[in-house]
């Protein structure tokens, strides 16, 4: 079954989610000498923030130097831009960080950006590819109010990317949220990887938290995630999300 926690204030969600993080990091530590780490963006940074760096009962038990940390999905823009995850990561969490800490971060490579061949877009996303780990040890995800999650959309019009099996990062073009360039993981990534953590937070959400869990609605990529990944699959979420479903059964 999946885990779902839920929350009645925020500050409970970012709390618990940098203590599940932290866990996750020390059981990884235990086994090999690095952490490797997926974030996606959005609010998910935010909360990132809270636990990690302004949570003080947490921020001195995170070891920095020993993360590697991915992204789960990208906007084909250069990272400098307001669009771009790792830019946000970067301004919202690794800039708050005291300048003693090393970081070691793998953002996209940007040098073909701005070129709008598919060829390009697609070695964007090769490139990626090759220096993705075999298996991470904890992907960080977030959830739309349309139910995508990385940049992997619902509707046929997206369909190949929940269907892609032999590309691990894979290019969405034509997103229904702007910028409509990206590129993502795709299914196999999160196979591999040991944990997948999704945080949703907000009265937006409220709609399609109930069609996750009391619908189990399956043309949405994270029920698809849920049902494929259960028992590895965590959700941390706020009651305000959580108001229109009604299921316990995960």
């Amino acid at each position: 079954m999946v885990t779902v926690s839920v929350f009645p204030v925020r500050a409970s969600l970012t709390h618990q989610l940098g203590e599940f993080i932290v866990k996750k990091q020390d059981e990884a530590l235990q086994k090999k000498t690095d952490f490797k780490v997926s974030v996606s963006g959005g609010s998910l940074i935010n909360a990132l923030y809270e636990s990690l760096v302004a949570d003080e009962s947490l921020s001195s038990r995170v070891q920095w130097s020993k993360w590697k940390i991915y992204f789960s999905d990208e906007r084909i823009v250069p990272l400098t831009d307001a669009d771009s995850n790792y830019g946000a990561f970067k301004k919202v969490v690794l800039n708050k960080l005291p300048s003693t800490i090393q970081t070691n971060i793998y953002p996209m490579d940007e040098s073909l950006v701005g070129n709008n061949d598919a060829e390009s877009k697609n070695k964007i996303a090769a490139e990626y590819e090759q220096i993705l780990p075999q298996s991470l040890d904890l992907v960080l995800l977030g959830c739309g109010p349309d139910g995508h999650t990385c940049s992997l959309f619902p509707g046929e019009k997206h369909k190949y990317l929940l269907e892609e099996t032999s590309k691990r990062v894979a290019w969405c073009h034509d997103s229904p949220k702007p910028p409509s360039d990206r590129i993502t993981f795709t299914l196999p990534v999160l196979k591999d990887a040991k944990a997948l953590c999704f945080v949703a937070e907000g009265s937006s959400k409220q709609n399609i938290m109930h069609e996750i869990f009391d619908l189990k609605n399956d043309q949405l990529p994270t029920v698809l995630i849920n049902k494929l990944f259960d028992k590895k699959t965590y959700w941390f979420v706020n009651k305000e999300a959580f108001g229109k479903v009604q299921t316990k059964n995960f």
